[in-house]
């Protein structure tokens, strides 16, 4: 019994001395601050440092229009499955998700000075009527933008009124698009030239990205306002 108090002072002294290099080894010893405990409590995620994220503009463009620009993405269908989109300044006019687009050629019409959408309306190509069409690009006015894109067929039923209009809207593909052909394109009313943003693919079995459709066209970039006519 006598060995008691001994025993214990020995546990105490035993107990104190592994405290004293525990606490050593956490502190990371003399100088050593808090460095160790807190790498305890920082996971390996956030010790290493994050990449930075691309930075996304207007629309989901890489980088931002100039002053004075509309910035603009558009999409056309994919084969007779997938609809069409048309974003302007960060605004989707036309998709599936807004319930506003259909087979043939999707169109929406913007005041060229203030952006503002005007009309968005989609055209059976395939069995609609093409005057519907025509009633609708006949009367546009001066320095109207014309966003147009395919979804499935957009040319059996477009007849030589219609390619003329469009070929006067800036178009150069109008004249020779067929069935179900892929086609975006921005014109505008009154233009000179013939427009830079416009593309096509044609339909062929050979090229075809789908079971009798080509691929998907992507179409971004950045239009200049029109300036206020009178």
């Amino acid at each position: 019994m006598r060995l008691a108090g001994p025993l214990r002072i020995v546990a105490l002294i035993i107990t104190m001395g592994l405290s004293w290099i525990l606490v050593t080894i956490l502190l990371g010893g003399p100088g050593g601050g808090l460095p160790r405990i807190q790498q305890f409590f920082t996971s390996p995620e956030n010790s290493v440092t994050a990449e930075p994220r691309t930075r996304k503009y207007k629309c989901g463009l890489p980088q931002p229009c100039p002053e004075e620009h509309l910035a603009f993405r558009m999409v056309s269908g994919a084969a007779n499955v997938i609809g069409p989109k048309i974003c302007l300044e960060d605004k989707m006019l036309m998709s599936s998700v807004k319930d506003n687009v259909g087979r043939g050629l999707n169109i929406a019409l913007v005041n060229g000075v203030s952006g503002e959408l005007l009309e968005a309306r989609a055209f059976d190509m395939w069995a609609g009527d093409v005057n519907d069409l025509l009633k609708f690009i006949r009367p546009l006015h001066e320095g109207t933008l014309v966003f147009v894109a395919s979804y499935d067929d957009p040319a059996t039923k477009m007849n030589e009124e219609t390619r003329k209009l469009f070929s006067e809207l800036g178009s150069r593909n109008a004249k020779e698009l067929a069935f179900r052909d892929s086609w975006v394109f921005v014109g505008a009313k009154g233009v000179q030239n013939k427009s830079p943003f416009e593309q096509h693919v044609k339909n062929s079995k050979h090229t075809n990205k789908y079971e009798g459709w080509p691929e998907a066209l992507e179409m971004e970039g950045c239009i200049p306002r029109r300036s206020m006519v009178g």
